[in-house]
């Protein structure tokens, strides 16, 4: 088991290891001021593991109410999120209550949301049962829901109060949903990890979890600690986000998202070849990795639909948006460019 402490505006730790779900309810004790939580979770996630955190969370002298929605990206929605609110305001929790997050991405990023606006912010927990929600999404903060115009742009920077990987969920995960967990993990040794990447090039990152998840967590803390409300360096972590937000949303979201990062990954990559910022053995090897934990390398868009969805990318600024672009083999850099210039990146990151 690991425990990596999180320095940020709120102080926390990620437990990472085997069996943590049965010590959800003596873990929240110590870190929560009340003893009433609503979990939530979706209708993929709940029939796995809800009966086990109530058990948990009972056993140790709380009441709990619980909140499931329909699994997808699509219920990351103000609807599912005005729900859940006045879920919350009917069950009378207070602001000394607690709210639960048990899922993946989409659960953690809707109820972090509610967290930080119910009663203007209660304490919140994270126990992520995906691969990728384990290694990005739980840690740092980052609350969102989606709007028509595009992903994650209304949300709120919060900090749980804890976070509980347990590897025992990531064990029935499905291949595909393992994969796209995959994809994140390797954006982090692009961004500044030889070791993790010539790792998962001995071994694939299912038979190292416990080594994989808290390196991508020890990563992510050393750039949250850093920057935490995403002014400089923690730009660093969209490394291939903002194509892959843009693939995303040209499916109307039926692409998920580890997929679309490990195309939106390769895309920039290969653009960056071509503009000779970064040495083509850097997308070779990153292209293997891809393809050896299942992750797809190429798209169907075209330039001019990934160029046009991606300005509405959270990270345009006036007429630049900020792309985050490989220079070498475990080294990415951030480069500012103008908004016109984006159909260009996208035509060279498309090339076979």
């Amino acid at each position: 088991m690991r425990t990596i402490h999180i320095a940020a505006s709120r102080e926390y730790d990620v437990v990472i290891g085997r069996g943590l779900l049965r010590d959800l309810g003596a873990r929240a004790k110590d870190v929560l001021r009340g003893r009433s939580v609503a979990v939530v979770s979706d209708s993929n996630v709940a029939p796995l593991y809800m009966d086990a955190a109530l058990e948990s969370l009972y056993a140790a002298g709380f009441t709990a109410e619980r909140f499931v929605f329909p699994a997808g990206e699509a219920s990351k929605c103000g609807s599912t999120y005005l729900a859940l609110l006045n879920f919350l305001a009917e069950k009378k929790l207070t602001r000394a209550d607690a709210l639960i997050a048990l899922g993946g991405g989409v659960v953690g990023d809707l109820t972090g949301f509610a967290a930080a606006t119910y009663l203007r912010g209660v304490d919140f927990i994270q126990i992520p049962t995906t691969l990728l929600a384990c290694v990005d999404s739980s840690v740092g903060g980052k609350t969102a829901i989606d709007l028509p115009a595009g992903k994650n742009l209304a949300g709120a920077f919060y900090q749980p109060n804890l976070v509980l990987c347990d590897l025992d969920a990531l064990d029935t995960l499905p291949p595909e949903i393992f994969a796209d967990g995959c994809a994140e993990v390797i954006k982090y040794g692009m961004l500044g990890s030889a070791e993790l990447l010539d790792r998962l090039r001995e071994r694939h990152a299912r038979e190292q979890l416990e080594y994989v998840v808290s390196k991508c967590v020890e990563m992510k803390r050393d750039v949250v600690e850093g920057d935490e409300f995403d002014t400089g360096r923690r730009q660093l972590l969209n490394l291939g986000h903002t194509f892959a937000h843009a693939i995303e949303a040209s499916s109307d979201y039926t692409i998920p998202h580890g997929r679309a990062v490990a195309m939106g990954m390769r895309l920039i990559t290969r653009a960056a070849v071509a503009k000779k910022l970064c040495p083509e053995e850097c997308l070779r090897a990153l292209e293997k990795l891809l393809t050896a934990h299942g992750l797809p390398i190429r798209t169907e868009c075209s330039a001019e639909t990934l160029a046009a969805l991606a300005l509405s990318d959270k990270k345009r600024k006036g007429g630049t948006i900020t792309l985050v672009v490989p220079a070498r083999y475990g080294e990415s850099e951030l480069r500012t460019v103008p908004v016109g210039e984006l159909i260009d990146w996208a035509k060279e990151g498309l090339k076979a």
